[in-house]
């Protein structure tokens, strides 16, 4: 086993790798910006050091200064959480040539699976389900406009270096796509530096549903169960619940077989995620994307297979066998992401957080990166904690959901607890029959 590790993250799921290294006897080290000096991850870890100032850009994305942490404490290993560099093919090349065990997939495989459209063609080679689109990039309007009359209208506008939910728009028409086109190319090339466009199918209403993959020491590649993800704000997930209310044994077993299959494609090691698309109407799913990284949503997964993802990372990255029981799962787990933000708009609302009071008891878990006192940056994502819940059923599982978004008490920065109580009494969401647009028709 890897007896000292590097967290290359910081928030909870810095905190949430620190507690499991330092489970498994794994000296810890943590890196953090100037104003993440006084949080948990920080504290908690054996050593930490300070990587620069508040911008992403000169600590969490400053590759040389987190090598530098690595080589000045004696780190063995790297864990780059998700976020900031943990998709980044060429950290993870310049780790691995620098002598340091990489606990994530191979560069080459995340350079594979970056590319929405390089991704989607080596998808459709290896028997994958793919929606309609473009094969090649759409450099033009005009060449979007000829995809989109070959898909048929409407489509979903997508930057193919994209991730997390950016870099997306929907056209219902040629007018719509003469639009959406130029805003998607031109955000893409800001924010990613590569304006490449795919056009794809639009399904107004569908359903996000995704699986965990690990890579294994000894190459083969196994699938665990499904995770539901439709509850989203802006293409961006607010709740996740697993197993998905929307999947027979029968769809899971395909699901499953086709997320073996993409991560044996990119011959893939260590944990990953499949994501697909799946039409209620027809029950056919279809490949979204790969993340190349440990999940946000990773917990509920944990909850019902009863395993440490994060051990599992360390074994396959130390070539130990896994100790997953594929055959082992019970209950059912939710998961609801606690940010700093409005409840109503979802605009972020960052401060100093003046009560923090978490839940406990029975089924319940809280993965939080803050503690009362701390402040939450403007400079970073306003995840600030994930309650996930679990029960003997989906029913048990809500009513424990409910019990523990009241007996959570946050104050200072905005935040979005009174939308999940309003979600956990929604007659959609409760009948488990829902899509993508169920937070849209909320509000």
């Amino acid at each position: 086993m890897i007896e000292s590790l590097l967290v290359a993250n910081r928030g909870e799921i810095a905190r949430r790798i620190v507690r499991t290294a330092r489970r498994l006897g794994i000296r810890t080290i943590a890196v953090h910006s100037d104003t993440d000096a006084d949080l948990p991850f920080v504290l908690e870890a054996d050593e930490a050091v300070c990587i620069g100032p508040a911008n992403p850009a000169q600590s969490y994305r400053n590759a040389d200064a987190i090598l530098a942490a690595a080589k000045s404490t004696g780190a063995q290993a790297i864990h780059p959480g998700y976020g900031f560099l943990s998709e980044n093919p060429d950290f993870a090349r310049t780790v691995v040539s620098n002598g340091l065990v990489w606990v994530g997939p191979g560069a080459d495989a995340i350079s594979a699976m970056g590319d929405k459209i390089n991704a989607r063609n080596l998808m459709a080679a290896a028997g994958v389900p793919v929606a309609p689109g473009s094969s090649d990039p759409a450099a033009t309007v005009e060449e979007a406009r000829g995809a989109a009359e070959l898909i048929g209208y409407p489509v979903m506008v997508k930057a193919s270096a994209g991730g997390g939910g950016m870099g997306m728009a929907v056209a219902n028409d040629d007018a719509e796509l003469h639009k959406e086109f130029e805003k998607v190319r031109t955000f893409a090339e800001r924010m990613f530096g590569d304006g490449s466009v795919l056009i794809e199918r639009y399904f107004p209403r569908v359903r996000h549903v995704e699986v965990q993959i690990l890579g294994l020491a000894d190459g083969r590649v196994i699938a665990l169960s499904e995770r539901e993800c439709s509850v989203q704000r802006r293409n961006q997930k607010l709740v996740e619940e697993a197993p998905s209310p929307a999947v027979s044994p029968e769809l899971r077993e395909r699901l499953l077989a086709a997320a073996v299959k993409a991560g044996e494609a990119v011959n893939y090691r260590n944990a990953g995620t499949v994501e697909c698309l799946l039409d209620p109407a027809t029950g056919d799913f279809f490949f979204l994307e790969m993340n190349t990284r440990l999940q946000v949503e990773h917990p509920i997964t944990e909850i019902i297979h009863g395993i440490d993802l994060v051990e599992e990372q360390l074994r396959i990255a130390s070539g130990m066998p896994s100790s997953v029981d594929l055959g082992k799962t019970s209950g059912h787990a939710i998961e609801l992401r606690i940010n700093a933000e409005d409840p109503k708009r979802f605009f972020p609302g960052p401060g100093r957080i003046t009560t923090w009071v978490e839940p406990s008891g029975e089924g319940v878990r809280v993965d939080s990166g803050y503690t009362e006192g701390t402040t939450v940056s403007q400079n970073y994502d306003s995840l600030m904690a994930k309650l996930i819940v679990f029960g003997t059923d989906r029913q048990d599982a809500i009513e424990k959901a409910r019990a523990a978004v009241a007996g959570f008490a946050i104050a200072g920065p905005k935040n979005n607890l009174p939308f999940f109580a309003e979600l956990l009494e929604n007659p959609e969401f409760l009948s488990g029959d829902y899509d993508t647009g169920i937070v849209s028709r909320m509000r």
